[in-house]
């Protein structure tokens, strides 16, 4: 069974940075792509940034240049340092593989709130 655990989400005070996490367990085939996702309160959940099988990354407008996607194949780990955040960062932010079959799975999601 697949499982993806996000971690790394909390407080911050407007300017600050976090890292979060995306472990990923139960993994049957490769890793097609990994993304990372958020929903703000009241509103959808929205793209965040993505990264695939051969290192390529894609990012949101919004998050371009703040946000950085990486990960550790190993591992099995997917990371977003996310920096200079704004209050409208404030989100449940999730993560989302695709295998090379075409399944997704998600994670619940980490809390990240900017505040000051």
């Amino acid at each position: 069974q697949v499982q993806l655990v996000e971690s790394g989400g909390g407080l911050v005070q407007p300017g600050g940075s976090l890292r979060l996490s995306c472990a990923a367990s139960g993994m049957t085939f490769s890793i097609n792509s990994i993304g990372w996702y958020r929903q703000a309160p009241g509103k959808e959940r929205e793209f965040v940034c993505r990264i695939f099988y051969d290192g390529r990354t894609v990012y949101a407008d919004s998050v371009k240049g703040r946000f950085t996607i990486s990960r550790d194949t190993v591992k099995k780990t997917a990371y977003l340092q996310v920096n200079s955040l704004k209050p409208e960062d404030t989100a449940v932010y999730y993560c989302k593989i695709i295998d090379g079959k075409g399944m997704e799975f998600w994670g619940k999601g980490t809390l990240v709130t900017v505040s000051s």
